[in-house]
Protein backbone atom coordinates (compact mmCIF):
# COMPACT_ATOMS: atom_id res chain seq x y z
CA UNK A 1 0.00 0.00 0.00
CA UNK A 2 1.26 3.60 -0.95
CA UNK A 3 1.53 6.74 1.03
CA UNK A 4 -2.30 7.60 -0.13
CA UNK A 5 -3.58 4.16 0.85
CA UNK A 6 -2.01 4.55 4.30
CA UNK A 7 -3.47 7.71 5.10
CA UNK A 8 -6.88 6.78 3.84
CA UNK A 9 -6.78 3.59 5.77
CA UNK A 10 -6.18 5.59 9.13
CA UNK A 11 -8.48 7.69 8.21
CA UNK A 12 -11.19 4.93 7.76
CA UNK A 13 -9.86 3.30 10.88
CA UNK A 14 -10.62 6.77 13.07
CA UNK A 15 -13.97 6.89 11.44
CA UNK A 16 -15.29 3.13 12.31
CA UNK A 17 -13.41 3.82 15.50
CA UNK A 18 -16.19 7.09 16.25
CA UNK A 19 -19.18 5.00 14.60
CA UNK A 20 -18.47 2.09 16.59
CA UNK A 21 -18.17 3.99 20.25
CA UNK A 22 -21.49 3.71 21.25
CA UNK A 23 -23.24 0.94 19.13
CA UNK A 24 -20.35 -2.26 18.99
CA UNK A 25 -21.42 -3.78 22.05
CA UNK A 26 -20.41 -7.28 20.85
CA UNK A 27 -16.58 -5.95 21.16
CA UNK A 28 -14.34 -8.74 19.59
CA UNK A 29 -15.43 -11.05 17.46
CA UNK A 30 -14.79 -14.17 16.54
CA UNK A 31 -15.80 -17.77 14.28
CA UNK A 32 -16.22 -20.51 15.36
CA UNK A 33 -13.02 -21.59 15.49
CA UNK A 34 -12.10 -18.57 17.76
CA UNK A 35 -9.81 -16.73 15.56
CA UNK A 36 -10.58 -12.88 15.95
CA UNK A 37 -12.35 -11.15 12.96
CA UNK A 38 -11.42 -7.83 11.48
CA UNK A 39 -13.94 -5.68 10.67
CA UNK A 40 -12.21 -5.41 7.93
CA UNK A 41 -9.61 -6.96 5.75
CA UNK A 42 -7.18 -5.54 2.92
CA UNK A 43 -4.42 -6.65 1.03
CA UNK A 44 -2.07 -5.86 4.04
CA UNK A 45 -3.99 -9.05 4.87
CA UNK A 46 -2.91 -11.11 2.54
CA UNK A 47 0.41 -13.04 2.45
CA UNK A 48 3.20 -11.59 0.01
CA UNK A 49 3.81 -15.10 -1.67
CA UNK A 50 -0.36 -15.61 -2.27
CA UNK A 51 -0.61 -16.05 -5.79
CA UNK A 52 2.18 -19.25 -5.18
CA UNK A 53 -0.30 -20.32 -2.66
CA UNK A 54 -3.41 -20.15 -4.45
CA UNK A 55 -2.50 -21.44 -7.75
CA UNK A 56 -5.16 -22.63 -10.07
CA UNK A 57 -8.05 -25.51 -9.99
CA UNK A 58 -6.50 -28.46 -10.60
CA UNK A 59 -3.67 -27.58 -9.95
CA UNK A 60 -0.86 -28.10 -6.97
CA UNK A 61 -1.71 -27.05 -4.38
CA UNK A 62 -5.61 -27.15 -5.39
CA UNK A 63 -6.16 -24.66 -3.55
CA UNK A 64 -8.60 -23.42 -5.65
CA UNK A 65 -10.65 -26.72 -6.26
CA UNK A 66 -9.02 -30.32 -7.59
CA UNK A 67 -10.79 -30.18 -11.24
CA UNK A 68 -9.67 -27.64 -13.94
CA UNK A 69 -13.02 -27.02 -14.91
CA UNK A 70 -14.93 -28.26 -11.28
CA UNK A 71 -18.69 -27.43 -11.16
CA UNK A 72 -18.46 -26.25 -15.02
CA UNK A 73 -17.88 -29.76 -15.75
CA UNK A 74 -19.88 -32.13 -13.74
CA UNK A 75 -21.70 -30.88 -10.25
CA UNK A 76 -21.69 -32.16 -7.06
CA UNK A 77 -23.38 -35.47 -6.53
CA UNK A 78 -26.52 -35.08 -4.49
CA UNK A 79 -26.04 -37.69 -2.62
CA UNK A 80 -28.76 -37.79 0.42
CA UNK A 81 -28.25 -40.19 3.73
CA UNK A 82 -31.63 -42.32 3.70
CA UNK A 83 -32.58 -44.48 6.74
CA UNK A 84 -35.84 -45.79 7.17
CA UNK A 85 -37.50 -48.86 9.28
CA UNK A 86 -36.98 -51.93 6.39
CA UNK A 87 -34.69 -52.72 3.44
CA UNK A 88 -37.94 -52.64 1.22
CA UNK A 89 -38.77 -49.04 2.72
CA UNK A 90 -35.38 -48.48 1.86
CA UNK A 91 -35.40 -49.45 -2.00
CA UNK A 92 -38.80 -47.69 -2.40
CA UNK A 93 -37.35 -44.91 -0.97
CA UNK A 94 -34.41 -44.71 -2.91
CA UNK A 95 -36.09 -44.92 -6.14
CA UNK A 96 -38.65 -41.86 -5.60
CA UNK A 97 -35.55 -39.96 -4.13
CA UNK A 98 -33.45 -40.76 -7.38
CA UNK A 99 -36.67 -39.64 -9.55
CA UNK A 100 -36.42 -36.18 -7.76
CA UNK A 101 -32.83 -35.47 -8.60
CA UNK A 102 -30.74 -37.54 -6.55
CA UNK A 103 -27.66 -38.89 -8.22
CA UNK A 104 -26.13 -40.61 -5.60
CA UNK A 105 -27.01 -42.99 -2.55
CA UNK A 106 -26.07 -43.55 0.61
CA UNK A 107 -27.70 -45.67 3.35
CA UNK A 108 -27.91 -44.44 7.55
CA UNK A 109 -27.92 -48.44 9.18
CA UNK A 110 -29.68 -49.06 12.02
CA UNK A 111 -28.39 -48.71 15.83
CA UNK A 112 -29.11 -52.41 15.95
CA UNK A 113 -26.69 -53.10 12.76
CA UNK A 114 -23.86 -51.06 14.52
CA UNK A 115 -24.12 -52.47 17.84
CA UNK A 116 -23.56 -55.83 15.90
CA UNK A 117 -26.95 -57.55 16.53
CA UNK A 118 -29.01 -58.82 14.16
CA UNK A 119 -32.62 -58.42 13.93
CA UNK A 120 -34.11 -61.18 15.99
CA UNK A 121 -32.20 -60.42 18.34
CA UNK A 122 -33.76 -57.40 20.09
CA UNK A 123 -37.18 -56.27 21.37
CA UNK A 124 -38.74 -55.65 17.49
CA UNK A 125 -39.83 -52.39 18.21
CA UNK A 126 -35.79 -51.55 18.28
CA UNK A 127 -35.56 -52.50 14.88
CA UNK A 128 -35.57 -49.60 11.97
CA UNK A 129 -36.19 -46.49 14.37
CA UNK A 130 -32.86 -44.87 13.47
CA UNK A 131 -32.23 -46.16 10.56
CA UNK A 132 -32.18 -49.61 7.97
CA UNK A 133 -31.62 -52.68 9.51
CA UNK A 134 -29.47 -55.70 8.10
CA UNK A 135 -28.83 -59.09 8.77
CA UNK A 136 -28.13 -61.01 5.87
CA UNK A 137 -27.60 -60.75 2.15
CA UNK A 138 -31.06 -61.21 1.65
CA UNK A 139 -31.63 -58.13 3.07
CA UNK A 140 -29.28 -56.11 0.80
CA UNK A 141 -30.59 -57.58 -2.37
CA UNK A 142 -33.86 -56.26 -1.26
CA UNK A 143 -32.44 -53.38 -0.47
CA UNK A 144 -30.72 -52.74 -3.94
CA UNK A 145 -33.88 -54.36 -5.52
CA UNK A 146 -34.18 -52.63 -9.37
CA UNK A 147 -31.32 -49.66 -8.67
CA UNK A 148 -28.89 -49.34 -11.51
CA UNK A 149 -25.99 -50.55 -9.53
CA UNK A 150 -23.44 -50.55 -12.76
CA UNK A 151 -23.99 -46.52 -13.07
CA UNK A 152 -24.89 -45.48 -9.18
CA UNK A 153 -21.75 -44.62 -7.16
CA UNK A 154 -22.46 -45.94 -2.96
CA UNK A 155 -21.20 -44.52 0.00
CA UNK A 156 -21.82 -47.49 2.24
CA UNK A 157 -22.02 -46.65 5.86
CA UNK A 158 -20.41 -49.56 7.43
CA UNK A 159 -17.18 -50.11 9.76
CA UNK A 160 -15.24 -53.29 10.37
CA UNK A 161 -15.67 -55.84 9.58
CA UNK A 162 -17.41 -54.64 6.76
CA UNK A 163 -20.15 -56.83 6.63
CA UNK A 164 -22.37 -54.59 4.41
CA UNK A 165 -19.82 -53.81 2.26
CA UNK A 166 -19.24 -57.60 1.82
CA UNK A 167 -22.99 -58.26 1.37
CA UNK A 168 -23.23 -55.62 -1.53
CA UNK A 169 -20.16 -57.00 -3.45
CA UNK A 170 -21.68 -60.97 -3.07
CA UNK A 171 -24.74 -59.22 -4.51
CA UNK A 172 -23.51 -57.77 -7.46
CA UNK A 173 -21.32 -60.54 -8.05
CA UNK A 174 -24.68 -62.80 -8.24
CA UNK A 175 -26.32 -60.45 -10.56
CA UNK A 176 -23.06 -60.44 -12.73
CA UNK A 177 -22.17 -57.22 -12.38
CA UNK A 178 -17.99 -56.53 -13.31
CA UNK A 179 -16.24 -55.56 -10.28
CA UNK A 180 -15.10 -52.54 -12.41
CA UNK A 181 -18.24 -51.13 -12.70
CA UNK A 182 -18.79 -50.40 -9.31
CA UNK A 183 -18.19 -47.01 -7.86
CA UNK A 184 -18.85 -46.02 -4.24
CA UNK A 185 -16.72 -45.40 -1.29
CA UNK A 186 -16.23 -46.95 2.22
CA UNK A 187 -17.64 -44.32 4.92
CA UNK A 188 -16.94 -45.71 7.55
CA UNK A 189 -13.76 -47.22 7.42
CA UNK A 190 -12.11 -44.43 9.44
CA UNK A 191 -11.80 -45.82 12.85
CA UNK A 192 -10.13 -43.33 14.86
CA UNK A 193 -13.24 -40.98 13.86
CA UNK A 194 -15.61 -43.23 15.69
CA UNK A 195 -13.19 -44.11 19.31
CA UNK A 196 -13.41 -40.02 19.33
CA UNK A 197 -16.86 -39.68 18.48
CA UNK A 198 -19.07 -42.42 17.79
CA UNK A 199 -19.02 -44.97 21.25
CA UNK A 200 -21.60 -47.09 19.39
CA UNK A 201 -19.69 -48.27 16.79
CA UNK A 202 -16.70 -49.64 18.96
CA UNK A 203 -17.50 -53.07 18.15
CA UNK A 204 -14.20 -54.29 18.90
CA UNK A 205 -11.09 -53.41 21.06
CA UNK A 206 -8.86 -50.59 18.64
CA UNK A 207 -5.50 -52.40 18.45
CA UNK A 208 -7.59 -54.77 16.46
CA UNK A 209 -8.66 -52.35 13.50
CA UNK A 210 -5.25 -51.40 11.87
CA UNK A 211 -4.90 -55.16 10.38
CA UNK A 212 -8.61 -55.18 9.90
CA UNK A 213 -8.05 -51.41 7.84
CA UNK A 214 -5.14 -52.49 6.17
CA UNK A 215 -6.77 -56.23 4.82
CA UNK A 216 -10.06 -54.31 3.87
CA UNK A 217 -7.60 -51.48 1.67
CA UNK A 218 -5.39 -54.11 0.48
CA UNK A 219 -8.48 -56.01 -1.20
CA UNK A 220 -10.22 -52.99 -2.98
CA UNK A 221 -6.74 -51.57 -3.94
CA UNK A 222 -6.08 -55.16 -5.95
CA UNK A 223 -10.22 -56.29 -6.72
CA UNK A 224 -12.28 -53.25 -6.91
CA UNK A 225 -10.53 -50.27 -9.16
CA UNK A 226 -13.46 -47.48 -9.03
CA UNK A 227 -14.27 -48.55 -5.30
CA UNK A 228 -12.72 -46.17 -2.40
CA UNK A 229 -11.79 -48.16 0.57
CA UNK A 230 -11.57 -45.10 3.27
CA UNK A 231 -13.55 -41.60 3.57
CA UNK A 232 -11.55 -39.93 6.49
CA UNK A 233 -14.48 -38.23 8.68
CA UNK A 234 -14.86 -35.19 10.39
CA UNK A 235 -18.17 -34.72 10.29
CA UNK A 236 -18.31 -36.99 13.38
CA UNK A 237 -15.71 -34.87 15.16
CA UNK A 238 -17.43 -31.30 14.26
CA UNK A 239 -20.94 -32.82 15.38
CA UNK A 240 -19.58 -33.92 18.83
CA UNK A 241 -18.43 -30.51 19.26
CA UNK A 242 -15.07 -29.77 17.24
CA UNK A 243 -15.18 -26.42 16.22
CA UNK A 244 -14.11 -25.97 12.56
CA UNK A 245 -10.52 -25.95 12.39
CA UNK A 246 -10.11 -28.74 14.85
CA UNK A 247 -12.38 -30.69 12.58
CA UNK A 248 -9.48 -29.57 10.14
CA UNK A 249 -6.72 -30.58 12.19
CA UNK A 250 -7.87 -33.88 13.42
CA UNK A 251 -9.72 -35.06 10.27
CA UNK A 252 -5.68 -34.59 8.29
CA UNK A 253 -3.84 -35.64 11.42
CA UNK A 254 -6.12 -38.70 10.99
CA UNK A 255 -5.68 -39.13 7.40
CA UNK A 256 -2.30 -38.79 7.34
CA UNK A 257 -2.19 -41.86 10.06
CA UNK A 258 -3.88 -43.85 7.67
CA UNK A 259 -1.29 -43.10 4.62
CA UNK A 260 1.49 -43.64 7.30
CA UNK A 261 -0.19 -47.24 8.25
CA UNK A 262 -0.82 -48.45 4.46
CA UNK A 263 2.75 -47.63 3.71
CA UNK A 264 4.69 -49.46 6.43
CA UNK A 265 2.11 -52.28 5.03
CA UNK A 266 3.99 -52.67 1.91
CA UNK A 267 1.69 -50.58 -0.30
CA UNK A 268 3.55 -47.77 -2.02
CA UNK A 269 1.37 -44.50 -1.45
CA UNK A 270 0.63 -43.66 -4.78
CA UNK A 271 -1.57 -46.86 -4.70
CA UNK A 272 -4.01 -45.90 -2.43
CA UNK A 273 -3.62 -42.56 -1.78
CA UNK A 274 -5.61 -40.99 -4.84
CA UNK A 275 -8.63 -43.48 -3.68
CA UNK A 276 -8.46 -41.96 -0.30
CA UNK A 277 -11.61 -39.75 0.38
CA UNK A 278 -13.01 -37.05 3.35
CA UNK A 279 -16.14 -36.50 4.66
CA UNK A 280 -16.68 -33.27 6.41
CA UNK A 281 -19.45 -31.48 8.16
CA UNK A 282 -20.15 -27.67 7.56
CA UNK A 283 -21.56 -25.30 9.56
CA UNK A 284 -23.84 -21.88 8.98
CA UNK A 285 -20.51 -20.06 9.48
CA UNK A 286 -20.09 -19.57 5.59
CA UNK A 287 -17.04 -18.15 5.35
CA UNK A 288 -14.98 -20.11 7.71
CA UNK A 289 -16.10 -23.30 6.27
CA UNK A 290 -15.12 -22.25 2.78
CA UNK A 291 -11.79 -21.72 4.07
CA UNK A 292 -11.38 -24.96 6.12
CA UNK A 293 -11.97 -26.62 3.03
CA UNK A 294 -9.43 -24.75 0.72
CA UNK A 295 -6.89 -24.84 3.80
CA UNK A 296 -7.93 -28.81 3.79
CA UNK A 297 -6.76 -29.04 0.37
CA UNK A 298 -3.50 -27.18 0.77
CA UNK A 299 -2.50 -29.25 3.60
CA UNK A 300 -2.92 -32.31 2.19
CA UNK A 301 -1.06 -31.46 -1.19
CA UNK A 302 1.89 -30.45 0.69
CA UNK A 303 2.05 -33.52 3.34
CA UNK A 304 1.15 -36.21 0.44
CA UNK A 305 3.95 -35.00 -2.02
CA UNK A 306 6.75 -33.23 0.70
CA UNK A 307 6.20 -36.16 3.57
CA UNK A 308 5.45 -39.41 1.62
CA UNK A 309 6.64 -38.77 -1.38
CA UNK A 310 3.55 -39.21 -3.60
CA UNK A 311 4.51 -38.48 -7.17
CA UNK A 312 0.70 -39.14 -8.82
CA UNK A 313 -0.51 -36.17 -8.32
CA UNK A 314 -4.34 -37.70 -8.27
CA UNK A 315 -2.39 -38.60 -4.23
CA UNK A 316 -2.09 -34.63 -3.83
CA UNK A 317 -5.83 -34.16 -4.51
CA UNK A 318 -8.52 -34.19 -1.56
CA UNK A 319 -11.87 -35.06 -2.36
CA UNK A 320 -14.42 -34.74 0.28
CA UNK A 321 -18.36 -34.95 0.57
CA UNK A 322 -19.74 -32.95 2.91
CA UNK A 323 -22.82 -33.04 5.32
CA UNK A 324 -24.86 -29.95 6.76
CA UNK A 325 -24.40 -29.46 10.26
CA UNK A 326 -27.73 -31.33 12.40
CA UNK A 327 -26.00 -30.07 15.25
CA UNK A 328 -27.27 -26.44 14.23
CA UNK A 329 -30.90 -27.59 13.56
CA UNK A 330 -33.58 -26.25 16.38
CA UNK A 331 -36.75 -28.02 17.58
CA UNK A 332 -38.09 -24.76 18.58
CA UNK A 333 -39.32 -22.94 15.17
CA UNK A 334 -38.53 -25.53 13.51
CA UNK A 335 -38.77 -24.77 9.79
CA UNK A 336 -36.41 -22.08 10.17
CA UNK A 337 -33.98 -25.33 9.70
CA UNK A 338 -34.72 -25.14 6.30
CA UNK A 339 -33.37 -21.77 5.71
CA UNK A 340 -29.95 -23.27 7.96
CA UNK A 341 -29.33 -26.21 5.39
CA UNK A 342 -29.46 -23.73 2.67
CA UNK A 343 -26.87 -21.35 3.91
CA UNK A 344 -24.72 -24.69 5.07
CA UNK A 345 -24.83 -26.12 1.34
CA UNK A 346 -24.41 -23.02 -0.24
CA UNK A 347 -21.42 -22.96 1.99
CA UNK A 348 -20.02 -26.27 1.13
CA UNK A 349 -20.42 -25.88 -2.58
CA UNK A 350 -18.48 -22.15 -2.46
CA UNK A 351 -15.81 -24.61 -0.99
CA UNK A 352 -15.81 -26.98 -3.50
CA UNK A 353 -17.26 -30.02 -2.68
CA UNK A 354 -17.57 -33.37 -4.74
CA UNK A 355 -20.34 -34.40 -3.16
CA UNK A 356 -23.32 -33.25 -0.52
CA UNK A 357 -25.96 -34.63 2.03
CA UNK A 358 -28.44 -31.58 3.07
CA UNK A 359 -30.33 -33.06 6.37
CA UNK A 360 -33.88 -32.22 6.31
CA UNK A 361 -35.28 -29.76 8.94
CA UNK A 362 -37.12 -32.67 10.60
CA UNK A 363 -34.82 -34.78 11.56
CA UNK A 364 -34.27 -33.59 15.19
CA UNK A 365 -37.30 -35.43 16.01
CA UNK A 366 -36.86 -38.80 14.16
CA UNK A 367 -35.93 -40.39 10.82
CA UNK A 368 -36.93 -36.85 8.07
CA UNK A 369 -40.11 -37.65 6.18
CA UNK A 370 -40.06 -38.04 2.70
CA UNK A 371 -41.22 -34.84 1.64
CA UNK A 372 -38.78 -32.85 4.12
CA UNK A 373 -35.88 -34.84 2.44
CA UNK A 374 -37.05 -34.26 -0.80
CA UNK A 375 -37.32 -30.31 0.11
CA UNK A 376 -33.58 -30.87 1.47
CA UNK A 377 -32.60 -32.42 -1.75
CA UNK A 378 -34.12 -29.81 -3.75
CA UNK A 379 -32.16 -27.07 -1.41
CA UNK A 380 -29.15 -28.26 -3.43
CA UNK A 381 -31.05 -28.49 -7.15
CA UNK A 382 -31.17 -24.17 -6.49
CA UNK A 383 -28.46 -23.42 -5.48
CA UNK A 384 -26.83 -25.43 -8.27
CA UNK A 385 -29.45 -24.32 -10.85
CA UNK A 386 -30.14 -21.06 -9.95
CA UNK A 387 -28.04 -18.85 -7.54
CA UNK A 388 -25.41 -19.10 -10.19
CA UNK A 389 -22.70 -20.01 -7.63
CA UNK A 390 -21.43 -22.93 -9.92
CA UNK A 391 -20.80 -21.01 -13.03
CA UNK A 392 -17.33 -19.50 -11.01
CA UNK A 393 -14.88 -21.10 -10.02
CA UNK A 394 -13.92 -20.73 -6.25
CA UNK A 395 -15.83 -17.41 -6.50
CA UNK A 396 -14.25 -15.86 -3.23
CA UNK A 397 -11.46 -16.50 -4.35
CA UNK A 398 -9.23 -13.20 -4.09
CA UNK A 399 -11.33 -12.28 -1.24
CA UNK A 400 -8.78 -10.39 1.11
CA UNK A 401 -10.66 -11.96 4.02
CA UNK A 402 -11.05 -15.51 2.52
CA UNK A 403 -7.95 -15.25 1.88
CA UNK A 404 -6.27 -14.19 5.35
CA UNK A 405 -9.04 -16.97 6.87
CA UNK A 406 -7.51 -19.67 5.22
CA UNK A 407 -4.40 -19.26 5.76
CA UNK A 408 -5.10 -18.65 9.03
CA UNK A 409 -6.92 -21.81 9.25
CA UNK A 410 -3.95 -23.40 7.52
CA UNK A 411 -1.18 -22.39 10.04
CA UNK A 412 -3.32 -23.26 12.95
CA UNK A 413 -4.01 -26.40 11.40
CA UNK A 414 -0.35 -27.61 11.26
CA UNK A 415 -0.01 -26.23 14.77
CA UNK A 416 -2.41 -28.74 15.40
CA UNK A 417 -0.72 -31.72 13.68
CA UNK A 418 3.04 -30.65 14.63
CA UNK A 419 1.44 -31.31 18.37
CA UNK A 420 -0.09 -34.88 17.46
CA UNK A 421 2.95 -35.48 15.08
CA UNK A 422 4.97 -35.34 18.82
CA UNK A 423 2.45 -37.54 20.53
CA UNK A 424 3.34 -40.42 17.91
CA UNK A 425 0.40 -39.76 15.74
CA UNK A 426 -3.13 -39.72 15.26
CA UNK A 427 -3.92 -43.00 16.92
CA UNK A 428 -1.29 -42.43 20.08
CA UNK A 429 -3.21 -39.07 20.65
CA UNK A 430 -6.77 -40.72 20.76
CA UNK A 431 -5.54 -43.53 23.10
CA UNK A 432 -4.30 -40.04 25.67
CA UNK A 433 -7.70 -38.67 24.98
CA UNK A 434 -6.17 -35.59 23.27
CA UNK A 435 -8.84 -34.98 20.18
CA UNK A 436 -12.02 -36.05 22.74
CA UNK A 437 -10.28 -33.45 25.52
CA UNK A 438 -10.26 -30.62 23.11
CA UNK A 439 -13.53 -31.61 21.68
CA UNK A 440 -15.41 -31.62 24.63
CA UNK A 441 -14.26 -28.28 25.71
CA UNK A 442 -15.33 -26.76 22.82
CA UNK A 443 -18.59 -28.27 22.68
CA UNK A 444 -19.04 -27.24 26.57
CA UNK A 445 -17.92 -23.63 25.64
CA UNK A 446 -20.26 -23.52 22.49
CA UNK A 447 -23.34 -24.27 24.79
CA UNK A 448 -22.42 -22.19 27.77
CA UNK A 449 -22.18 -19.11 24.87
CA UNK A 450 -25.55 -20.09 23.96
CA UNK A 451 -26.91 -19.84 27.49
CA UNK A 452 -25.74 -16.42 28.01
CA UNK A 453 -26.83 -15.56 24.97
CA UNK A 454 -23.43 -14.58 23.41
CA UNK A 455 -23.99 -17.15 20.39
CA UNK A 456 -27.40 -16.04 19.00
CA UNK A 457 -29.77 -19.15 17.64
CA UNK A 458 -32.85 -18.00 16.29
CA UNK A 459 -35.94 -19.46 18.17
CA UNK A 460 -33.38 -21.05 20.76
CA UNK A 461 -31.86 -17.74 22.47
CA UNK A 462 -33.78 -15.23 20.35
CA UNK A 463 -36.49 -14.27 18.25
CA UNK A 464 -39.08 -16.61 20.36
CA UNK A 465 -42.42 -17.30 19.95
CA UNK A 466 -44.93 -19.03 21.43
CA UNK A 467 -45.12 -22.74 20.48
CA UNK A 468 -46.43 -25.74 21.78
CA UNK A 469 -43.40 -28.45 20.81
CA UNK A 470 -44.96 -31.74 22.36
CA UNK A 471 -46.59 -33.75 19.64
CA UNK A 472 -46.36 -30.98 16.67
CA UNK A 473 -43.82 -32.84 15.08
CA UNK A 474 -44.09 -36.75 15.06
CA UNK A 475 -42.12 -39.49 12.47
CA UNK A 476 -43.66 -42.37 11.55
CA UNK A 477 -43.19 -45.54 13.44
CA UNK A 478 -40.88 -48.37 11.90
CA UNK A 479 -43.85 -50.74 9.79
CA UNK A 480 -43.50 -53.49 12.46
CA UNK A 481 -45.60 -55.77 9.54
CA UNK A 482 -41.98 -55.24 7.53
CA UNK A 483 -39.88 -55.93 10.76
CA UNK A 484 -41.67 -59.01 11.76
CA UNK A 485 -41.27 -60.30 7.90
CA UNK A 486 -37.75 -59.24 8.42
CA UNK A 487 -37.23 -61.23 11.60
CA UNK A 488 -38.55 -64.23 10.20
CA UNK A 489 -36.41 -63.65 7.17
CA UNK A 490 -33.39 -63.77 8.75
CA UNK A 491 -34.76 -67.28 10.93
CA UNK A 492 -34.91 -69.09 7.73
CA UNK A 493 -31.46 -67.75 6.34
CA UNK A 494 -30.30 -69.48 9.25
CA UNK A 495 -32.64 -72.83 8.92
CA UNK A 496 -32.33 -72.93 5.64
CA UNK A 497 -28.72 -72.49 4.79
CA UNK A 498 -26.11 -75.73 4.53
CA UNK A 499 -25.04 -75.78 7.76
CA UNK A 500 -21.41 -77.47 6.61
CA UNK A 501 -20.69 -75.23 4.19
CA UNK A 502 -21.78 -72.37 6.89
CA UNK A 503 -19.50 -73.75 9.58
CA UNK A 504 -16.72 -74.24 7.35
CA UNK A 505 -16.88 -70.48 6.91
CA UNK A 506 -16.99 -69.81 10.28
CA UNK A 507 -14.02 -71.82 10.57
CA UNK A 508 -12.46 -69.80 8.03
CA UNK A 509 -13.40 -66.67 9.87
CA UNK A 510 -11.53 -67.97 13.14
CA UNK A 511 -8.11 -68.71 10.83
CA UNK A 512 -7.71 -65.96 8.99
CA UNK A 513 -7.77 -63.78 12.28
CA UNK A 514 -5.29 -66.12 13.66
CA UNK A 515 -3.03 -65.89 10.48
CA UNK A 516 -1.58 -62.97 10.17
CA UNK A 517 -1.27 -63.33 7.02
CA UNK A 518 -4.49 -63.69 6.02
CA UNK A 519 -7.04 -61.49 4.59
CA UNK A 520 -9.78 -61.09 6.82
CA UNK A 521 -12.38 -59.25 4.37
CA UNK A 522 -11.80 -61.76 1.91
CA UNK A 523 -12.66 -64.24 5.31
CA UNK A 524 -15.87 -61.86 5.40
CA UNK A 525 -16.61 -62.39 2.15
CA UNK A 526 -16.08 -65.59 2.68
CA UNK A 527 -19.08 -66.04 5.44
CA UNK A 528 -21.07 -63.78 3.45
CA UNK A 529 -21.22 -66.11 0.44
CA UNK A 530 -21.88 -68.84 2.75
CA UNK A 531 -24.99 -67.38 4.26
CA UNK A 532 -23.20 -66.37 7.82
CA UNK A 533 -25.96 -63.35 9.06
CA UNK A 534 -24.39 -59.53 9.99
CA UNK A 535 -24.48 -60.80 13.83
CA UNK A 536 -22.75 -64.25 13.03
CA UNK A 537 -19.85 -62.60 12.14
CA UNK A 538 -19.66 -60.00 14.64
CA UNK A 539 -19.74 -62.70 17.19
CA UNK A 540 -16.70 -64.37 15.33
CA UNK A 541 -14.76 -61.77 15.44
CA UNK A 542 -15.55 -60.35 19.00
CA UNK A 543 -14.19 -63.69 20.33
CA UNK A 544 -10.66 -63.15 19.18
CA UNK A 545 -10.31 -59.51 19.20
CA UNK A 546 -12.86 -58.49 22.36
CA UNK A 547 -15.24 -55.21 22.75
CA UNK A 548 -14.19 -52.44 22.32
CA UNK A 549 -14.59 -49.32 24.46
CA UNK A 550 -14.71 -45.63 24.85
CA UNK A 551 -11.41 -44.11 25.34
CA UNK A 552 -11.64 -40.94 27.70
CA UNK A 553 -8.90 -39.77 28.93
CA UNK A 554 -7.16 -35.75 29.76
CA UNK A 555 -4.30 -35.05 27.34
Amino acid sequence: MGAASDDRAKEWEEQYRCAMEATDCRGERKNLSGIPLKPLYTPADVASDHDGALGFPGQYPYTRGVYPGMYRRRQWSRRMLIGVDAPETWNARQKRMIDAGQTAVAMVVCNVFLLGLDVDEVEKELVGTCGTPLSTLKDMEICYDSLPIDRLSVAMNDCAPFTAEAMYFTMTKRRGVPADCLKGTTNQADFISHYVSCHMQHRFALESYPRLFVDHTKYCIERMPHWNPLSIIGQHMQQSGATPLQELAFTLASGLYYVDLCVKAGLPVDSFAPRFTFFFDVTQSIFEEVAKFRAARRIWAKALKERFGAKDPRSWRLKFHAQTSGRELTREQAMNNVTRVAMQALAAVLGGCQSLHTDAWDELFGPPGEEAARVALMSQAVIAEETGVADVIDPLGGSYYVEALTDEMERRAWEYIDKIDRMGGMLEATKRGFPQTEILNSALSYQRAIDRGEKVVVGLNAHQIPEDLDGRYTSEPPDLALVERQIERTKAVRRERDAARARAALDGLQRALDDPKANTFEAVLGAVEADLTHGEIIRAFRERLGVGRPLIGVA
